[in-house]
């Protein structure tokens, strides 16, 4: 499916190329990356681009030609089943769930605090709409600049409605923020990844998250240095792990995680079950809007049909498991609040 080397197309201020750069260094996968726009490659390739297209998109190969896709999740596990040395996914299927809910809680909701510390504050705003088109292109004028920098930083701020920040969540999409890296620094100060001595995709999910947090926006980075320093120390070690060995014995049992993975995913429970709940119900009522409180707050935002396939991947996921291994997970999670969002039906 995928090339020798494996051909991508991103952008290094996009949250989900860094996820993905950093997964492939750790797997030893050869990789080719152009930091273009995916249609402008994909037209030069005579292939449709995917629709959204998304960062990064990845350039696949089968008996009818080249094609485009784009969407991590489904791609980390598409590189799994083409080469399994140094996989990310946990041969232990309980594990292996808990590191999916991880990876989603990253992908679905860790980008709000990307895109709200981005597009929110005026300091933060103003170097994204500078260095962003510079990452495409160092060449372009002054006066270019300034107008795709104008139109750019006022699409973005303008579609800040569309993750839910506004002034009435800005502070509680803060509040999870430092509580999310209160509970990496406890958890970094027992282990060196989420599930154990090697990383799993949600370790990458969340490092995607973080290289924009920690990495590029003056706000968020404020902040993770104030709150937690192993997380800023994990983030610049999470780049390039090519070098670090593996093993089975590597992953830590589910019942001998340290009680700090809890707390982690205490904070899913807290503010991405009730969103993903509230999105699900909107999206089967055809609704285009939906609100419901999080930590103590109203939440208003666009109904994402995609999120609402995210939840239902993951009950998929859950329903899959054995009686046994459901149980394992059922009591991890007993009083995180992720359990509301997980059905056995």
């Amino acid at each position: 499916m995928f090339s020798d080397p494996v051909q991508l197309i991103g952008a290094t201020a996009s949250p989900y190329t860094q996820k993905m750069l950093a997964l492939l260094r750790y797997r030893r996968i050869p990789y080719t990356v152009a930091w273009a726009e995916p249609g402008d490659v994909c037209e030069s390739l005579g292939i449709e681009p995917p629709r959204p297209a998304l960062l990064p998109t990845f350039i696949t190969q089968d008996e009818s030609g080249l094609s485009a896709v784009c969407d991590s999740t489904p791609i980390i596990r598409a590189l799994e089943e083409q080469q399994s040395t140094r996989s990310v996914v946990p041969a232990d299927p309980a594990l292996a769930f808990v590191d999916y809910l991880i990876e989603d809680f990253a992908d679905e909701w860790c980008t709000k605090y990307m895109f709200h510390y981005r597009w929110h504050f005026a300091a933060d705003a103003d170097k994204a709409g500078t260095i962003l088109p510079l990452l495409r292109d160092t060449t372009i004028s002054e006066e270019d600049l300034a107008a795709f920098k104008k139109h750019f930083t006022e699409r973005q701020v303008g579609r800040l409605f569309v993750v839910g920040s506004n002034d009435v969540t800005a502070s509680v999409i803060d509040a999870s923020y430092r509580r999310f890296l209160q509970a990496m620094d406890e958890h970094l100060s027992q282990q060196a990844f989420m599930l154990g001595r090697r990383p799993a995709a949600g370790d990458f999910g969340i490092h995607g998250q973080l290289s924009q947090l920690v990495g590029f926006d003056p706000t968020p980075r404020a902040i993770t240095h104030d709150v937690s320093s192993r997380t800023v120390a994990w983030v610049d070690r999470m780049y390039d792990l090519s070098g670090i060995k593996a093993s089975d014995a590597d992953w830590v049992p589910i019942e001998e995680q340290p009680h700090s993975l809890g707390e982690l995913l205490s904070e899913v429970g807290r503010v991405y079950a009730p969103a993903q709940l509230a999105n699900a119900k909107a999206v089967a009522n055809g609704e285009r809007e939906w609100q419901c409180e999080i930590d103590g707050a109203t939440w208003a935002q666009r109904t994402f049909p995609y999120q609402a396939k995210c939840l239902r991947w993951t009950n998929g996921l859950y329903q899959s498991l054995s009686r046994e291994d459901a149980a394992r997970v059922d009591r991890l999670l007993e009083g995180t609040g992720v359990e509301s969002m997980l059905s056995r039906d």
